[in-house]
């Protein structure tokens, strides 16, 4: 499927974020249907790692590290952002429509 930023970022009504995750909320206003995708308040290449050791030896530094990782919620410029992740999550309940050039809730 063709991931193009803006008419993803068209899709989305609103963003919730709360301690752990992300709620993106996209919305196809052609069928008023709207599809929720929940990912992990974390960055996107992938978890922050940490081992016991870490923690216990390194106690400031781990929670820095864990806490204070940028996130980017969504760059038009940046193609690993949380809104692309959480598309990926829905994405098989959209098709690309080439005539309208944005997707469609199937």
């Amino acid at each position: 499927m063709q991931t193009n930023q803006k008419a993803i970022s068209s899709l989305v009504d609103y963003i919730k974020v709360d301690q752990f995750y992300i709620s993106c909320h996209f919305k196809c206003d052609v069928k008023n249907k709207t599809i929720v995708s929940t990912v992990p308040f974390e960055p996107y290449n992938g978890k922050v790692c940490l081992t016991w050791k870490d923690v216990v030896f390194h106690p400031i530094a781990s929670y820095n590290l864990y806490f204070h990782t940028p996130v980017t919620i969504f760059n038009a410029e940046c193609h690993e952002t949380i809104v692309l992740k959480a598309f990926q999550e829905v994405s098989n309940y959209f098709t690309w429509n080439q005539k309208e050039n944005r997707y469609i809730y199937n």
